[in-house]
């Protein structure tokens, strides 16, 4: 049932009498799917439409190839005694993105036949391999794109096969954490991500994930690097660590970088870069603020630190937070002195017009890349190893969503905010020169 469906019509033959028109093209789509429905004939499977199409095509790509190779079509009359031919097939299975799919690899008698559309000793088409990092880059563990694999495509897979393949991204991986940086860079938001890591023979252990995003001249965000520290939380000695690594790959100056409000993390970047904005970000200082606080004031505090971290100029922020301290230093003594233990890292931002405290008053950039992240990890109950963390937050990172927030990409309103930092900035950033 399935045959008649594929063959009553070519796919190739169709579309190459249309000109390979992309409607005709839609409509041979429509129509198979239609017929196969009608027939009740399964997408994919064994026999599914999908799987002897996938099979019709890569059998007719195979024959062109042997065609070309001897010079000759089959049954083609100029083909006899003319030194090499064809001997026969070998049978031959391939794992598709469709599933698994068996096909006919044609020979040659002198042997020197070497197809390109299926490679000698490959098993699986590169769309396969394609799909199982994308699944991986979605959260899935090498057991759930197993079962996904055997439920949707009929196909079976081992859990090695599955780590095989996803394994192949770390060359990549480890050019991307070492590839070369700018110059300098106008932002740089720094903030970490604790994930279950198995350490050598320390056990299964909370493992700070420290990552780095970065707002080149151009206004494109990107990622910078991510390591894994010890456990014990996250630490100012180990982002010295990070950030030194980042001045290594070319990074010899920053404006602003915007952190929380981790004690030390100040004096650590300005260690690395001496001439950096440290700028706290607002949004962490709040969240702490009501970590002191009762919920029946949350409403109050919030609307009042608002007046503080929107002021027009720094006078007005520190006549406003007098006015919070004389409110609620007796009932929140601990939530006002965090606020004056950070007043110094942030208060920066206040010098700048909106766009610009919009983009640096809160380390959103970064936190939304690390919301991703808890996505991917959030099935997996630990990592073996931190070479299979990376592996997924670095597939996680390149990975691009259409209709959302992604980790790369242009900042909005860029070129205002560009021609605001210029104007302090312009020297150390490079746009002023001719």
């Amino acid at each position: 049932m399935t045959k008649t469906v594929v063959e009553r019509q070519d796919p190739v033959s169709v579309v190459g009498r249309s000109g390979s028109s992309f409607l005709d093209m839609d409509a041979l789509a429509d129509e198979l799917v239609a017929s196969a429905a009608s027939r009740q004939v399964q997408l994919t499977g064994e026999d599914g439409l999908l799987t002897v199409l996938t099979r019709r095509v890569l059998q007719s790509a195979l024959d062109a190839e042997m065609a070309h190779h001897l010079g000759y079509d089959k049954h083609d009359p100029m083909g006899r005694n003319g030194g090499n031919s064809r001997n026969g097939t070998t049978p031959k299975t391939v794992r598709t993105e469709v599933g698994d799919v068996t096909i006919d690899v044609p020979r040659d008698r002198e042997g020197t036949f070497t197809p390109l559309i299926v490679p000698k000793h490959q098993r699986r088409l590169s769309g396969f391999d394609e799909a199982v990092i994308s699944l991986y880059a979605k959260g899935m563990t090498t057991g759930d794109i197993v079962a996904h694999l055997s439920d949707v495509y009929d196909t079976t897979v081992s859990r090695d096969l599955v780590s095989r393949v996803t394994d192949q991204v770390m060359v990549d991986m480890k050019a991307w954490m070492s590839r070369p940086l700018d110059k300098v860079y106008p932002v740089i938001v720094i903030d970490a991500i604790v994930l279950k890591v198995r350490g050598s023979g320390a056990g299964v252990g909370n493992r700070p994930v420290y990552v780095a995003v970065g707002i080149n001249i151009d206004g494109e965000r990107d990622v910078l690097g991510m390591w894994v520290g010890p456990t014990g939380g996250e630490g100012a000695k180990q982002w010295m660590t990070m950030l030194t690594e980042l001045k290594n790959r070319g990074v010899s100056d920053v404006i602003i970088v915007c952190c929380d409000g981790l004690k030390g993390l100040p004096d650590a970047i300005t260690a690395i870069w001496p001439a950096a904005i440290v700028q706290t970000c607002v949004v962490h200082l709040i969240r702490n603020s009501l970590r002191y606080a009762s919920r029946k004031h949350w409403s109050e505090i919030t609307g009042e630190l608002k007046t503080i971290y929107t002021a027009p100029t720094i006078d007005a922020a520190e006549f406003a937070f007098k006015e919070f301290r004389n409110k609620w230093n007796d009932h929140y003594p601990a939530m006002v002195a965090s606020w004056q233990r950070a007043w110094a890292e942030f208060v920066p931002f206040l010098a700048f017009d909106p766009d610009i405290r919009r983009l640096i008053y809160t380390t959103n950039a970064i936190e939304s890349l690390n919301a991703r992240f808890r996505a991917a990890t959030r099935r997996r109950g630990h990592f073996p190893d931190e070479e299979s963390a990376l592996k997924v937050l670095y597939l996680v990172s390149i990975r691009r969503e259409k209709n959302r927030t992604n980790p790369t990409g242009r900042i909005n309103s860029w070129n205002t905010i560009l021609n605001t930092l210029t104007m302090t900035y312009g020297d150390r950033l490079g746009t002023n020169q001719p």
